[in-house]
């Protein structure tokens, strides 16, 4: 019977007035299949997609058979150039579904024919209304990526036109699908030990004992690959010497990024599950901040149809990482690059169809270029951005700012040029801000890096990098080589019980070269500042002495007198009281003195008797005059008697207002010394203070 009789009148017309249009192209595919009837099942198919109104577009698959890069072809017909985790081929498989012709009218209505061997019918197999007026409908030119395809078993519908399949662009979630990862520790504990290499087939059929479900095989496969299969760094310089068949992957254990997405694609196939192999432009190995992608494709990743969405996976970059020459690969598993939110997989991902970004609007290749290279850590330590977004900053007046909005505290440093110097980074507790100051024009290579804040063992991993471009240099904005990173007092210090600062900028001005900052103290912690500045031939007791520490109940002051103009470091260092052990670097603070007249002496050398709670008045100058009489003025508690000791001996009385105070004249001596007896029973006297007299 023919296939007409089977219709009703009104299907009839309906089908002469969608399939008029398309008879040339049904024509064509019908002598297509005619004379390839003798193809073997499997074999590369045509597709032709007609829409109203447009040309004709049709797409050849490709065998991928061979389909290799030498890391540095530029011809986009070909495979990636070389750039992934440092870039890599791609690999795809045969479409073993019949040709297709798809056709969209104007009023919306979509009817598709699929074509078939000769002495067979093509079939009216299905029809829908997508409402009136012109439609923009999902678009199969998601193949243009040359050469790369899809398994189209289910039909599964790819991005592009109004698709229902954009992800919005919200960065607060890392995957595109609600994940417990905890639900996958046994299968990805079984799944990485599965040792079968005989077949891709029985590879597959291994791992799917533990897995059920579409994602469960989806993540078997994924943590197969990221254990397994190592990156070929000597098959990245030489293109001879590799292979991206998944088979040879397989058998080899190791590839570049084609065979990498290659193999995944092919065993998610065996698995049943929907998966494309993707080409584009990546900022992985070897790219440089603000560079242009200018050539061919340089690396290839996947992406997977689940629960009605597509899905996108680098497992190239899930497995680990190389080193600077690309000469050694490591085995270093990346959960982030597992359904990555689309978000935040553009950040280094640009697919050469941009369909595939699966984000509306879709970025641009500029805006990919010019945008901060962020690196994974980046999310995965929470943070959300960073100002300004771009990969090369300008410096204005010589200085440069980036900052970044965290959702949580971070500890934070950062490289300028491969040192630490020349910049100015404060914590916040929504992130940090950072400021450059290049002592050279020209470009400078600027990385951040971040660790969480609990865990000091964790090591500080880079989640961004960009170029300074300084025009001018700032020669006022030398640092210490000593100020360490970050300055000033932050959400940190706090912890490390330093509360209430009376200076919360990380830098202290002061034109007459004395400072004062109070803290309020946390209990059992017993505090050593230091101060220092470049250029010094001071000791470092000397150092200290520029500095007086008074106690008064728990808050804490450390008077400062510069010892002359400049930029110094004041380091402050605590340790628990009951810990015999030693004291440990919490932060520091920059001061800036810029009269050249000052002038300050240290303050006198106490000793281990002078106790906390104690403060001196007067003098405060360690260095007294000659021949003059000087007041003593000191606030100490729980003492019997005080006096000065000099050529003669000077008692100190206790006032009304609870001062020791007295008189002390300092000819013929070159030292003064400050004695109190603690216990009116004993006859024992402490040294708790030491006077230098001016000689000259």
């Amino acid at each position: 019977m023919a296939f007409h009789d089977h219709l009703s009148h009104t299907q009839r017309i309906l089908l002469a007035i969608f399939c008029f249009p398309l008879l040339p192209f049904y024509l064509c595919a019908l002598c297509y299949a005619r004379s390839h009837e003798k193809q073997e099942e499997g074999n590369p198919a045509e597709l032709a997609h007609v829409e109203a109104g447009k040309t004709v577009e049709t797409q050849k698959h490709s065998s991928f058979t061979g389909f290799q890069s030498d890391g540095n072809e530029s011809d986009r017909s070909q495979q990636p150039r070389g750039n992934g985790l440092p870039g890599q081929p791609v690999q795809m498989q045969p479409d073993e579904q019949a040709p297709v012709i798809t056709s969209y009218t104007n009023e919306g209505t979509h009817v598709t024919v699929e074509v078939h061997p000769r002495n067979t019918t093509p079939q009216l197999f299905k029809k829908f209304s997508l409402g009136k007026g012109v439609c923009e409908l999902p678009s199969l030119t998601g193949l243009d990526n040359k050469g790369f395809q899809e398994n189209r078993k289910s039909r599964m519908p790819l991005p592009g036109g109004k698709d229902l399949h954009a992800y919005p662009w919200d960065k607060s979630s890392l995957k595109s699908m609600t994940l417990d990862l905890q639900q996958f520790e046994k299968l990805d504990a079984y799944a990485s030990k599965v040792s079968v290499k005989n077949s891709i087939e029985e590879l597959v059929k291994a791992l799917l004992r533990e897995a059920r479900t579409d994602l469960e095989k989806v993540r078997a496969v994924w943590m197969w690959i990221c254990h397994h299969i190592e990156y070929d760094v000597v098959g990245f310089h030489n293109k001879a010497q590799r292979s991206c068949e998944p088979k040879d992957v397989l058998r080899i254990g190791k590839s570049v990024c084609a065979g990498y997405a290659g193999l995944f694609q092919q065993m998610c196939s065996v698995a049943g599950v929907q998966c494309m192999t993707l080409s584009g432009y990546s900022k992985g190995y070897s790219y440089r901040p603000g560079q242009s992608f200018t050539e061919g494709c340089d690396h290839a990743w996947n992406a997977v149809y689940l629960d009605g969405r597509w899905h996108l996976l680098d497992s190239t970059w899930g497995s680990g990482s190389v080193d600077d020459s690309c000469s050694k690969f490591t085995f270093q598993y990346n959960e982030f690059y597992f359904l990555t939110h689309p978000a935040l997989f553009i950040n280094n991902h640009f697919p050469d169809n941009s369909n595939w970004q699966l984000l509306k609007p879709a970025l641009t290749l500029k805006e990919f270029e010019s945008n901060m290279s962020y690196k994974a850590h980046f999310y995965k330590l929470g943070m959300l951005a960073a100002h300004p977004g771009t990969s090369i900053i300008q410096t204005v007046n010589g200085k440069a700012t980036i900052s970044i909005e965290s959702r949580t505290p971070l500890l934070f440093t950062f490289s300028l040029q491969g040192t630490k110097e020349h910049g100015l980074m404060t914590l916040k507790k929504n992130g940090m801000r950072l400021e450059i100051y290049p002592q050279k024009t020209g470009n400078h290579k600027l990385q951040v890096f971040a660790k969480p804040c609990k865990g000091s063992e964790d090591l500080y991993n880079c989640v961004l990098e960009c170029i300074i471009e300084c025009n001018s240099v700032d020669k006022s904005m030398r640092f210490p080589k000593d100020l360490y990173q970050p300055v000033g007092p932050s959400w940190f210090t706090e912890r490390k019980g330093f509360l209430r600062p009376s200076h919360p900028d990380p830098i202290i001005h002061t034109n007459d070269g004395r400072c004062s900052i109070t803290f309020t103290l946390g209990k059992d912690i017993s505090v050593l500042p230091s101060l220092q500045w470049d250029n010094t031939s001071l000791t470092e007791d000397m150092s200290r002495r520029h500095i007086m520490q008074i106690h008064r109940g728990n808050q804490i002051e450390f008077k400062i007198h510069l010892p002359h103009a400049g930029k110094f470091v004041l380091q402050i260092y605590t340790k628990k009281k009951s810990d015999p052990g030693n004291y440990n670097y919490i932060f520091n603070y920059l001061i800036s003195c810029p009269n050249t007249e000052v002038k300050w002496p240290v303050f006198p050398q106490n000793y281990s008797n002078w106790a906390e709670g104690y403060e001196i008045l007067e003098p405060l100058a360690g260095l007294l005059p000659a021949n003059r009489n000087v007041q003593f003025k000191l606030k100490m508690h729980s003492i019997a008697k005080a006096f000065v000791e000099a050529e003669n001996t000077s008692p100190l009385t206790l006032s009304k207002d609870g001062y020791w105070e007295g008189t002390c004249n300092t000819s013929g001596c070159t030292e003064v010394r400050v004695m109190v007896q603690e216990n009116a029973n004993h006859n024992f006297y402490s040294n708790i203070l030491k006077y230098k007299v001016d000689t000259q």
